[in-house]
């Protein structure tokens, strides 16, 4: 089992910045990558960015350069740092955790990241 807790979501105005954080508890050992999607009211989820434990990072196309993903694993815990933030970037953001087992994966409980225009 993996708990996950995100922090660091709240409302920051047009061209902000906020960074999320996701600290990992419980056989963390087992996480083969850790990641981010966020759903607008509305929308599906969509996968943000995703970082495995080798270090290699993907972002979805809308986010490149401004969003960046890392992680500190002497904390297990994986930030996500968001600059230059648009009104269509709010959303409920998740950390996601998947495991090295295929179809085991964990979720946080979300945090809500408001830009206003």
């Amino acid at each position: 089992q993996v708990q996950l807790v995100e922090s660091g979501g709240g409302l920051v105005q047009a061209g902000g910045s906020l960074r999320l954080s996701c600290a990992a508890s419980g056989s963390t050992g087992s996480i083969a990558f850790m990641g981010w999607s966020r759903q607008a009211p509305g929308k599906e989820r969509e996968l943000v960015a995703r970082i495995w434990r080798a270090g290699m990072t993907v972002y979805e196309d809308s986010v490149k350069g401004r969003f960046t993903i890392s992680r500190d694993s002497a904390k297990n815990t994986v930030y996500l740092q968001m600059n230059n933030l648009k009104p269509e970037d709010t959303a409920v953001y998740y950390c996601n955790a998947d495991t090295y087992k295929w179809g085991q994966g964990y979720w946080g409980q979300g945090t809500q990241v408001t830009v206003s225009s």
